[in-house]
């Protein structure tokens, strides 16, 4: 009787955590009360893992979490904010999953017309689902990883092409798991080494440099992984700078870009608030204003008080001597004359955040600037000017979507139990044949590891987590982002002075661990 009661208070423990920071504190404290026992049985052993797992078992489902909600890092009250600022591409653009294989196919073409790759690659197809956003690349080793919060590799997410690197050979690689902070990451996600693939089109980058990675491998031909980084990243931003991208969705919206009624709804519900309206994008206006027409109608210019063009963030926010242009709306030419204003129904280019300071009074946390681009739209404007900021993570509806799975919810609770049986018995005494019962825990936990990983993407894992600590995307995203959700069309859900409050969740040194 005693062990069941002693298993009930480990696994109330685990359980805590969701619901609620009284709940957590009490079992937590009855947790560690267990831990004191000095010697157990193998018999009680496995008593308690039946028990604990029965009791795992009769819990009670989990609430499920809203995946078109809002989410707060920051406590943020909307009701002081005067000031609303809009990137375009996959913020006030969704596209679909065909433009990701589009621009992996016109940077392949690149390859093979301007850096005379062999012609075979033209073989190589966009594989969907294949990376995901926020990972890191090793520019030297041709290694594309997942990097969690501490800067330690997650094993098991390391990949060479196609092939899965082995734990062995990454101790080998880098003295163990942790990559210096100088070799990984600059303030825009670049360090010596590393580079850190952060915006969504990145996912054509990353599937193409694996791709013919995994060409180059398999069919024996030697190459430098340096000057194939080079030659992939400059094809994709040739696939942008050259129009070829902008073109082919100009030509085919149904195909590339989402219909956005609710997005349209939400500008016109901020304009008729009073609130002042902006737009700040690096893509060329003729296409933001194809795309705006096709989302918001051809009237959309009148929600905007503001519309910067070609703005090549994140300069716009660090240079303060790139003057604005004016730009004719029908012929896209440049005017000559001095800028100084920023005037309605007028389209402006280039610029920095300095002038448009100075020209419109925005400044400071009046301002809440969406960007999908946790470095290039959120970073400067987040630390260096003050202005509150929403990051807008696509993923993320599919993510929780997945999390709220029944399957997933009981693999978690029934690893976080199971977790606690092996840090109870961390303090006794065992002979051999306990140590072999603890060690089988350990195995499991493992196997539980590595399904709520492959359930989001089997190569690596989930956007936000590694096994139980947030990935360094999330790092930077909760650095950055005031807020974020999935599209901005949900601020629809929320009164236009709700105050977004962060969650209290309880810090280690607040659970009394030993009572």
């Amino acid at each position: 009787m005693a062990a069941v009661v002693r298993n009930r208070n480990v696994c109330l423990a685990i359980f805590g955590k969701f619901r609620g920071i009284s709940q957590r504190f009490r079992a937590a404290a009855c947790s560690r009360q267990c831990s004191t026992v000095t010697e157990t049985t193998e018999e009680e052993l496995w008593r308690q893992y039946h028990d604990t797992k029965q009791l795992a078992q009769q819990q009670k489902p989990l609430c499920k979490i809203n995946p078109t909600s809002v989410f707060a890092n920051n406590e943020l009250c909307m009701g002081d904010v005067e000031v609303y600022g809009f990137d375009y591409d996959y913020t006030l653009a969704h596209y679909t999953d065909e433009l990701y294989p589009l621009i992996y196919n016109l940077a392949k073409e690149r390859l093979l017309m301007r850096n005379k790759y062999p012609e075979s690659i033209m073989a190589l197809e966009y594989i969907p689902g294949f990376a995901v956003r926020g990972l890191h690349y090793d520019i030297e080793k041709a290694l594309l990883m997942k990097i969690d919060a501490f800067h330690h590799i997650q094993l098991g997410t390391v990949f060479r092409g196609h092939q899965q690197v082995s734990d062995a050979e990454v101790f080998s690689q880098y003295d163990g798991t942790h990559v210096p902070v100088d070799y990984m990451s600059s303030f825009h996600g670049r360090g010596k080494q590393m580079v850190q693939l952060m915006d969504m089109f990145s996912l054509s980058e990353m599937a193409l440099l694996c791709d013919i990675t995994e060409f180059f491998l398999k069919n024996g031909i030697e190459y430098d992984p340096e000057y194939l980084f080079y030659d992939v990243k400059n094809a994709v931003i040739s696939v942008h700078l050259s129009g070829d991208m902008h073109k082919a969705v100009a030509e085919d919206m149904d195909r590339y870009l989402e219909r956005g009624e609710e997005i349209a709804q939400l500008l016109r519900r901020l304009a008729g608030a009073g609130k002042k309206l902006f737009l700040i994008t690096n893509s060329p206006f003729w296409f933001v204003q194809r795309g705006m027409e096709y989302i918001a109608g051809p009237s959309w210019m009148e929600m905007f008080d503001v519309v910067i063009a070609e703005s090549r963030k994140p300069k716009f926010f660090t240079d303060t001597k790139r003057p604005f242009r004016e730009v004719s709306k029908t012929s896209g030419t440049c005017k000559f004359e001095r800028v100084t204003s920023l005037r309605k129904g007028q389209v402006y280019i280039q610029g920095n955040l300095q002038d448009f300071r100075q020209m419109t009074g925005w400044y400071g946390a009046r301002v809440l600037y969406f960007g999908d681009h946790v470095y290039s739209d959120l970073a400067d404007p987040f630390l260096k000017h003050g202005w509150r900021t929403g990051a807008i993570i696509p993923e993320l509806e599919d993510e929780i979507k997945i999390s709220n799975s029944t399957s997933y919810k009981d693999t978690i609770s029934w690893l976080l139990a199971l977790q606690g049986l092996i840090e109870s018995q961390q303090k006794s005494r065992h002979d051999e044949a306990v140590q072999a019962v603890v060690q089988e825990w350990m195995k499991e936990m493992r196997e539980l590891r590595h399904y709520t990983k492959d359930i989001f993407n089997p190569q690596f894992g989930s956007l936000f987590r590694t096994h139980h600590n947030p990935t360094y995307f999330s790092r930077r995203l909760m650095r950055f982002a005031d807020i974020y959700t999935s599209s901005v069309a949900n601020l629809l859900h929320f009164p236009i002075d709700y105050t977004f409050y962060p969650r209290r969740s309880a810090l280690p040194h607040e659970i009394n661990y030993d009572s």
